[in-house]
């Protein structure tokens, strides 16, 4: 089956697909709108022999029960092989009930691997939006080709998500999203250096119900639901999923230590709903998020989660020069399990990837001989940081490890060579990190400012800024690796086009990229 990602998008994108073939009686209004599926569908972290469906019913989304009975209600799926759904392959009902917002999570199975397939739900008389996905390749395959977009900070207020709508127009086969996929903040709490150019709902988030209320306005937005319509994606979150710059039970701000517990308790709960992920929703405080998803010989993603086991940030989350506690050896951005999972299955994949929130190389934001570091990234946890580019270092010489590292959290675009010694730009370079823009924070943003610039003049081995915004698509396939940093003109206004500002290849067996 073959069908581009804009035929998708106009035959079905968000609007419910043609059924007359199908069982599924199509009752939606005549653009496809649904009055229960107003948050879209979803599907995420492919195997080769399924996938994870998603959809929440909520004819009222912004309402604290999103408009819905506090009772259980059936919902049944479809999964077909193309988007007539005239060859059906799958169905099944599952229950969405009160307990976890009405959300359904389908962890379809037996499907064929590396294949395209579309999906729907219905509840009573009414169809959701269809949405297309894909499974992984079997574990020995030797794909000849991946192609995926990571993108990660969408403020809502700051812009328009049209980025979303450009990744979605791509002809890719996966998404991932590095965090910060909704932000915790009031309206006009977090201001863009423009302004902003649309309102959050509700307060700042601390309960369940303020967490789901704003996870539903996000996945009301069109752009946003044609993104997941369009393709599978992987999810890890950052701080703004709970709140800014937590470490593990240490809020932000002093909170007492139970109340914050109640606040991260509820984020995660409402993130679970809202996210296409395997598994069972947290239980209390605790959601197991890092995992390793294959494709094929050709790439192991191993999707890291540093917020949820690191100690607390040194220096008072500030950035002093000089400062011991970086370098405390009991201090962890992963905590030991993580690491030890991470170190212990990194296997020889033609390209290991690790997904991931915040700056993992160094980076001297401080012009001149003094001295100043982002501690909220692995910065402030450089024993962490030393175990992980040590492991490389040691493998590298006998088994190229072929190392890409995908970011978020800056607001901007970067590339770094991760080396042996950061401050010996002659000292072996181990790998390569990309760190995508946001998809609004910062608002329109520039090519350029002040502050990359300097970040370029105090680090030799950080070897690209661009300070717009929009995402990075790669295309892999067994002898390089192709970065594109596709950037939009604007955010504060919706509709903008979408142009490459530079590419990047890493040649199989090298480490280190090079401009294309």
């Amino acid at each position: 089956m073959s069908l581009s990602r804009r035929t998708f998008l106009r035959s079905t994108g968000v609007v419910a697909a043609a059924v007359a073939t199908s069982g599924l009686p199509a009752t939606a209004a005549a653009q496809g709108a649904s009055a229960l599926f107003t948050l879209g569908v979803a599907s995420g972290d492919p195997l080769p022999d399924g996938v994870v469906l998603w959809t929440r019913l909520a004819p009222d989304p912004l309402a604290e029960d999103g408009g819905m009975r506090p009772r259980p209600m059936p919902v049944e799926w479809e999964i077909a092989e193309d988007e007539t759904f005239g060859r059906i392959v799958q169905r099944g009902t599952a229950e969405a009930t009160p307990e976890l917002a009405h959300s359904v999570h389908v962890d379809a199975r037996g499907l064929r691997p590396a294949s395209w397939y579309w999906y729907r739900f219905r509840s009573g008389s009414e169809i959701s939006p269809v949405g297309r996905t894909r499974t992984a390749p079997e574990a020995g395959a030797n794909p000849e080709r991946l192609r995926f977009a990571f993108a990660s900070c969408s403020q809502y207020e700051h812009g328009y998500f049209t980025a979303y709508r450009r990744l979605a127009e791509e002809d890719l086969d996966l998404a991932v999203h590095l965090g910060d996929y909704i932000y915790e903040y009031a309206a006009q709490e977090y201001v863009a250096p423009e302004g902003n150019v649309r309102d959050h709902v509700g307060p700042e988030m601390v309960t369940l119900a303020n967490y789901r209320q704003r996870h539903a306005q996000y996945k009301t937005d069109p752009d946003l639901q044609a993104a997941h319509a369009a393709v599978p994606w992987i999810v890890t979150w950052d701080d703004h999923e709970t709140e800014n710059n937590y470490a593990d039970e240490i809020p932000e701000d002093g909170q007492p230590r139970e109340a914050f517990r109640d606040r991260r308790a509820a984020a995660y709960q409402a993130y679970w709903e809202h996210m296409p992920l395997r598994g069972e929703p947290p239980r209390g405080i605790d959601l197991p998020l890092y995992r390793r998803l294959t494709f094929g010989r050709l790439a192991e993603f191993n999707v890291l989660d540093t917020r949820q086991y690191r100690t607390d940030q040194p220096c008072g989350d500030e950035s002093p020069g000089r400062c011991p506690e970086r370098s405390d050896p009991a201090a962890t951005i992963t905590g030991a399990e993580q690491e030890r999972w991470l170190l212990g299955g990194i296997r020889s994949a033609r390209w290991n990837v690790l997904a991931q929130q915040i700056f993992l190389a160094q980076i001297d934001l401080v012009e001149g001989p003094d001295r100043g570091f982002y501690v909220d990234g692995w910065d402030g946890y450089l024993a962490s940081r030393d175990r992980l580019l040590d492991f490389i270092a040691q493998r590298q010489p006998v088994d190229p490890v072929n190392l890409v590292v995908l970011t978020g959290d800056w607001h901007a675009n970067w590339l770094a060579d991760l080396k042996a010694n950061f401050d010996d730009p002659e000292s072996a370079t181990l790998g390569t990190e990309l760190v995508g823009t946001s998809i609004t924070s910062g608002g329109d943003g520039t090519d350029s400012d002040p502050e990359g610039e300097t970040v370029l003049a105090e680090n030799p081995h950080i070897r690209f800024y661009n300070n717009q915004r929009g995402y990075v698509r790669c295309e892999l396939t067994p002898d390089r690796w192709q970065a594109d940093y596709r950037v939009l003109e604007y955010v504060r206004r919706e509709g903008s086009p979408v142009t490459t500002r530079a590419s990047f290849v890493i040649e199989n067996g090298t480490a280190g990229a090079q401009q294309a």
